[in-house]
């Protein structure tokens, strides 16, 4: 076992599978979150292609698909219902439109944690607050107040991450926002949905409803063109007066669906954005997911890049001895060329949205190896001479 110290900051998706892949790798894991305990509910992510495979090799296939939503498919329909295309959740062998893995991201979230908290340290309710780094180390002062020392430390802190701004530069400088945004809450489900999602669009805006494991539930969705952005993502208020400004008048269910924004207890609103890095760490400290790569929620991939680039990230620097340059340098390698076609396919699909379709379809075989390189394009190294403690954690509890 190394005992190499790890700080992940971020414990939504990509910290706690970054904390998975770390401690069978035998570092020592901590994961800071700056909220008070897990976040439930949230957009429902998917997994496709390789991803399946990283899920299978962490030993949670089978917990994973306990938590799927279950989704049949997504019906498209018009202001007055009637269907107009038909997606099904076993189409292109799962890995379609509405993928065979469907899962809140929350419920994601809470998987990836049970399966970690024995064995990796978590600290709700706190945040990096300064980091100074050196040839060895990493001194790092918790905003609780705390000050402790790591090997090396994983930004997983998402699109806004705090972590990157602190050590690669301001927000500006990384995120690309794509002309839209996005939101999302829980209501009740009295609209009869039955394990098919509804898809309403309108040029530059949608409605959505998605079933979700509770059958008395759905998750309402909607997006809306923007080509500025200038609500603070913690303001929620004013986050609300915004989307009921900017899908007024739009059709179908959408009345409906607003009457509950007032009392649903999980609303999310954000731009829809991507990050674009020349490089994604620097000395002993690295990013994962949204913090370094983000696609996008318009690529459906987010989840993918996040669960790849753990089993990616900490395969690599285990293989080089945990040394960052080498370790770090190598897990870029193998990411790079995953992350663009993804974040080509957010760029896509945000254009699409933009017109109403695409105003000129694409070369159908550029398409296809771009989408075949998004699911597939990234190779998995079994990591055979890497130390691996075993498919699931089982440390016992910390006292």
């Amino acid at each position: 076992m190394s005992g190499t110290k790890v700080l992940v900051a971020g414990a939504s998706i990509a910290g706690p599978a970054l904390a998975h892949w770390l401690h069978r790798r035998g570092a020592e894991v901590t994961v800071v979150e700056r909220a008070s305990g897990l976040r439930p509910g949230g957009q429902a992510v998917d997994a496709r292609g390789v991803t399946k495979e990283v899920i299978r090799r962490m030993g949670l296939d089978a917990a994973v698909r306990a938590a799927r939503t279950e989704t049949a498919g997504a019906y498209t329909v018009d202001a007055d219902g009637t269907v107009l295309e038909t997606f099904r959740a076993d189409d292109d062998g799962g890995d379609g439109y509405i993928s065979e893995i469907e899962i809140l991201r929350g419920d994601l979230s809470r998987v990836l944690h049970d399966d970690t908290r024995d064995a990796v340290e978590y600290v709700f309710g706190d945040r990096i607050a300064e980091l100074i780094q050196d040839a060895d180390g990493v001194d790092v002062t918790f905003a609780g107040g705390d000050r402790r020392r790591f090997d090396l430390v994983v930004g997983a802190d998402g699109l806004h991450s705090a972590l990157r701004a602190m050590v690669f530069g301001p927000h500006e400088r990384f995120v690309r926002h794509l002309g839209h945004v996005l939101a999302f809450y829980s209501v009740p489900n009295e609209f009869g949905l039955d394990r098919w999602l509804l898809d309403y669009q309108e040029p530059g805006r949608s409605a959505c409803l998605r079933p979700i494991q509770d059958a008395t539930r759905a998750m309402a969705m909607f997006s809306f063109t923007s080509a500025g952005f200038d609500v603070d993502h913690r303001d929620v208020e004013a986050q609300k007066r915004l989307l009921r400004e900017r899908v007024a008048g739009l059709g179908w269910l959408t009345p409906r669906m607003l009457a509950h924004l007032d009392d649903t207890p999980d609303f999310y609103l954000d731009q829809v954005a991507q990050v674009v890095m020349d490089r994604w760490s620097s000395g002993r400290v690295a990013l994962l997911g949204d913090a370094a790569f983000s696609s996008s929620p318009l690529s459906g991939q987010g989840t993918g890049l996040a669960l790849v680039g753990a089993y990616l990230l900490a395969g690599e620097l285990a293989a080089a001895g945990w040394d960052p340059a080498a370790g770090f340098t190598a897990y870029e390698a193998r990411m790079r060329s995953f992350v663009e076609a993804n974040q080509e396919i957010g760029r896509l699909h945000a254009h699409s949205r933009d017109v109403g379709g695409l105003d000129a379809e694409p070369d159908a075989e550029w398409l296809t190896e771009v989408i075949e390189r998004a699911i597939n394009g990234v190779d998995l190294p079994d990591y055979a001479g890497v130390p691996d403690s075993g498919a699931r954690i089982t440390s016992p509890s910390r006292p």
